[in-house]
């Protein structure tokens, strides 16, 4: 029969084959990035490297952006203005095949070296033309690590969201696979790396991205590190967490919920390491529970041999207890104590306890944190659109008459557990515009914003054009997993507006 003080959440997660070759491994960005600031800037010490025939890739990341490198050493030719320029390429979707219209091709506008853009692939070899994007690029000519002969150097700031990477995926490590060529006229080459990459994307070079950020000492727990990215130390007592604007992870108030990374103090893990308390037990007081039930899952974790990463998995032994991974081991995620989903848990503050046992199996150190915890998504919904005081009914073509003439809306963004963080609603209509009618979003002196029920909107709001109009409403949720925001609810109501 099953224990029941037991809350048993093993991930079924397949183990799959397979070798990290060829890879390029991206290290953490303790501080952002000034690309106006030379390669030879203490910004990018210790920056994972990898070899091309003409030069290096070099490459950091934070939560928010890839900080890349080419150090085209072998372009030595100071000739600024030429058709000197790069193609920098993303597997988006990391299937290791060209995908239409969502894989993407940077490069920069002829004639302007600093002014970067990005091209989606249509086939091999095919791209659309050249789209603004939220990534950057600087040109440099000057030395560095690499050889102390001015060269070319391309630096880059990479939006993650751009390239559909994630620090919190649960699964595996964050990845991407890249492919580059670099065009140099004096002297006069052009390479590919890999070859003819980007008319086959089988032979991409993997990049692994850090998720392993320097917090500091003061802002952990003696047990509890944090939370993804978030330090266990910055949660208050009702176990919600706001971190400092310019923090990796900027968060008010937040709740926790999603996939959790829960991540032990580093200096305290060595110290059981050292002291031979190598096993411990994860328990959990639910939200409105009196009573703790040892918390049991599963999950991988990748390390790296030296040679290559290597997947090993972790899960609870027959008794509760897990094994304390080898601190000196270099993990994707260092120092992991345990990885759950919080889906099973109603709202509100669990609290989690992590207890350590020696050898001989007495109990040693031990410590409780609190955090709230809220998986439900908050409510969105136009509830009327009115017309000179009456309700117009979704699909109607309705008549809009001369100016002030205009519509009234009644919404829903409501979260009953006090965890909104935004409200956003707007019209799209035409080919790809749109007008914003509201917007509010959350400030601490909000405390746990509820948000409004059935709240007539100030205001009238009057069409721009005649036209067919998509009336959008979004709530999101000021919940976390440690790495971002998550949780956001779309209600969406159509109309046809004729303008007098």
């Amino acid at each position: 029969m099953p224990d029941p003080n037991r809350f048993s959440i093993i991930n079924p997660i397949p183990i799959l084959p397979g070798r990290f070759l060829f890879s390029l491994r991206s290290e953490w960005a303790v501080e952002p990035i000034n690309l106006n600031e030379p390669l030879n800037s203490d910004g990018w010490n210790d920056a994972g490297a990898l070899k091309f025939a003409k030069g290096w890739v070099l490459a950091k990341n934070d939560a928010n952006f890839l900080y890349l490198a080419i150090d085209v050493t072998e372009d030595t030719g100071n000739d600024p203005g030429t058709d000197d320029y790069f193609w920098l390429t993303f597997d988006v979707d990391r299937d290791r095949s060209i995908s239409s219209n969502r894989d993407i091709n940077y490069g920069v506008y002829r004639g302007e070296p600093d002014n970067m853009g990005k091209q989606f692939y249509l086939g091999a070899g095919r791209w659309t033309g050249l789209h603004s994007t939220n990534s950057e690029v600087r040109q440099e000519f000057g030395v560095s690590e690499k050889s102390d002969r001015p060269h070319r150097i391309w630096k880059f700031k990479i939006d993650l969201d751009e390239i559909n990477v994630n620090l919190a995926w649960p699964f595996s490590t964050p990845r991407s696979f890249f492919g580059l060529r670099v065009r140099s006229k004096s002297p006069s080459f052009t390479e590919d790396f890999p070859d003819d990459f980007f008319k086959d994307f089988k032979g991409l070079r993997q990049i692994i991205f850090s998720r392993k950020p320097k917090i500091p000492t003061k802002d952990m727990r003696n047990i509890f590190g944090s939370i993804g990215l978030i330090p266990c130390g910055l949660i208050g007592p009702d176990g919600r967490v706001t971190t400092d604007s310019s923090y990796y992870v900027s968060v008010q108030n937040a709740a926790f919920g999603g996939r959790l990374n829960v991540i032990g103090n580093p200096n305290t893990l060595r110290n059981m390491w050292r002291s031979n308390k190598r096993k411990y037990k994860v328990q959990i007081k639910a939200p409105g529970s009196s009573s703790f039930e040892d918390l049991i899952s599963s999950w991988t974790n990748y390390y790296w041999n030296g040679t290559d990463h290597v997947l090993q998995t972790f899960s609870a032994t027959a008794s509760g207890f897990y094994k304390l991974a080898n601190p000196a081991r270099d993990y994707s995620i260092d120092d992991l104590l345990i990885q759950f989903p919080t889906g099973f848990l109603p709202a509100g503050k669990a609290t989690l306890r992590v207890q350590f046992y020696n050898a001989s199996g007495s109990a040693a150190e031990k410590e409780e944190l609190g955090i709230y915890i809220d998986n439900h998504l908050p409510a969105a919904v136009i509830e009327k659109v009115l017309h000179n005081g009456s309700e117009i009914d979704a699909c109607a073509i309705e008549e809009i008459g001369p100016d002030p003439d205009g519509l009234r809306f009644r919404i829903t963004a409501h979260d009953p557990e006090g965890n909104l963080r935004s409200v956003h609603f707007r019209a799209t209509y035409g080919e790809n515009q749109t007008a914003g009618i509201f917007s509010e979003g959350y400030d601490p002196s909000k405390g746990n914003w509820k948000g409004y029920e059935d709240r007539l909107l100030p205001g009238t709001w009057r069409p721009p054009v005649s036209c067919a109009y998509s009336f959008v409403l979004t709530a999101t949720a000021r919940t976390t997993n440690g790495y971002s925001y998550i949780g956001r609810s779309t209600y969406h109501k159509n109309l046809t507006l004729l303008l007098d």
